[in-house]
């Protein structure tokens, strides 16, 4: 039942946001729930299932991960490899000429996407076993770039995010209904921050942290991302 109401509630949240486009700096928008959907499917249905301690949350998309192949951080050897999900990728109906959509034939590495799963399957081999008790999941579901760069929501006009952050928060309390998580952890200040503001209402007794973000842009997560990630969550009792 868990995974019908994500698949619903996925759905939802793309028909919501599939009109969103904001103004520059932004040139091109893409929503791999849209032209991505089947391996979104693919991981909704094989990872959804019942309840789970802990979701850890990005902010959107990357566009060597989700934005080919339609996972949270999807990392293309570790969605296929470890997740064992391979699926059709279509195109988006306004495709980004600077960015192509390859699919899993994208040859790129989504190098948060990497360092979140290499340290996810270092502790658990078996990916059924992480997702037995985490799921992972994005606060926004689109990616935004100026031709080739990748423009991060908080880099957006407040007053253009407006509409697509009240899909977003509606989304992550829908998930948080079907879930009903003990812990919510923001993959870096912007994803706990969004998941603060949108939760701490409805759900006063549901535990919020955070973890380092993983992205190559960060100095300290060049640092060995993963032994401090570790620590974080064994500080927060969760590892």
């Amino acid at each position: 039942m868990t995974t019908a109401s994500l698949i619903q509630i996925a759905r939802t949240l793309s028909e919501s946001v599939n009109l969103l486009h904001p103004s520059l700096p932004v040139t091109h928008t893409l929503n791999p729930l849209d032209y991505a959907w089947a391996p979104h499917e693919a991981y909704l249905r094989k990872f959804g299932n019942g309840k789970k301690r802990v979701i850890f949350m990005g902010m959107n998309p990357g566009p060597f991960g989700m934005v080919q192949v339609g996972v949270p951080f999807g990392e293309v050897n570790a969605v296929r490899d470890w997740m064992k999900i391979v699926a059709p990728v279509a195109q988006p109906k306004t495709p980004n000429p600077h960015r192509p959509i390859e699919g899993f034939d994208c040859v790129r590495s989504e190098i948060s996407g990497q360092r979140l799963w290499a340290l996810f399957s270092e502790r658990f081999p078996n990916a059924e076993d992480f997702f037995h008790d985490h799921f992972v999941l994005n606060y926004c579901p689109l990616a935004f770039f100026d031709k080739a760069r990748n423009v991060t929501p908080d880099k957006i006009p407040k007053a253009e995010t407006a509409p697509l952050y009240a899909a977003c928060d509606e989304h992550l309390r829908a998930c948080v209904r079907a879930l009903e998580p003990e812990w919510i952890i923001g993959i870096g200040k912007f994803a706990e921050a969004q998941a603060r503001s949108a939760l701490s209402g409805e759900f006063p007794s549901l535990k919020i942290g955070t973890v380092l973000h993983p992205s190559p842009a960060s100095p300290m997560a060049n640092r060995g991302w993963s032994p401090q990630a570790a620590a974080q969550l064994a500080a927060l009792g969760l590892w």
